[in-house]
């Protein structure tokens, strides 16, 4: 029993040095700033690249990211897990201080919007599998006054309809703990991620269009 007690955690250590090397391999490949945080960078020619083409005439604080851009720094997110980070803008054509900050709100802003969408969302999946829960009890309630009622001798349509009642009430029960176990956890995590986003330092530099970056975007 030793032997294999120690062979497993021999093999779940060496997963875990494995998942940890994969880890700090993909963020080494980002570039750091003098304070050691992950540099988020994404190259576009001009801010309004940074922006949905349908939204392009409205003002900054009301225009849509590009999704592309978003999807870009959500992956990011992924990858450097818990690691500080700033989102840095590189362009070839560099904006005033005023346009500076009015994208660092509308990134805020937007990622506000993504962060009430999905606390909406997870109230939503709470008030699903409080309904699934309700109904799953009610049914289970049912079966055992059904189960109580109904003896062998009143046949087997009411054993039937007896023993479909539990198994109804079952898979009530179990979709809303299964809702709660396989939904939750995502949601509350791309809230967080969101939330990281949002608190992210915004900064820009200027970048000529023949440079390139080591970990860049391009949107």
């Amino acid at each position: 029993m030793s032997i294999y007690s120690y062979s497993f955690e021999k093999n779940t250590l060496t997963v875990d040095k494995i998942l940890a090397v994969m880890k700090k391999s993909i963020i080494s490949r980002y570039e750091r700033t003098e304070n050691n945080e992950v540099i988020v960078d994404a190259s576009v020619r001009s801010v309004e690249d940074l922006y949905s083409n349908f939204d392009r005439t409205a003002p900054y604080l009301k225009k849509d990211l590009d999704q592309d851009f978003v999807e870009y720094v959500i992956d990011c997110m992924h990858e450097i897990g818990r690691t500080d980070f700033v989102i840095r803008i590189s362009l070839s054509n560099m904006p005033d201080k005023m346009v500076m900050d009015r994208v660092r709100r509308s990134i805020r802003t937007f990622f506000q919007y993504l962060q009430v969408t999905e606390r909406r969302a997870l109230r939503t999946m709470f008030r699903r599998s409080l309904v699934l829960f309700a109904i799953g009890i009610a049914l289970l309630a049912l079966a055992i006054a059904a189960t109580r009622r109904f003896s062998s001798s009143e046949g087997v349509l009411a054993e039937v309809f007896a023993q479909g009642l539990t198994v109804a009430a079952w898979v009530s029960l179990w979709e809303a703990i299964a809702n709660l176990l396989l939904e939750w956890l995502p949601h509350r995590q791309d809230i967080k991620r969101y939330d990281r986003v949002i608190n992210a330092p915004v900064t820009f530099r200027h970048l000529p269009l023949y440079k390139s970056a080591g970990q860049n975007h391009t949107v």
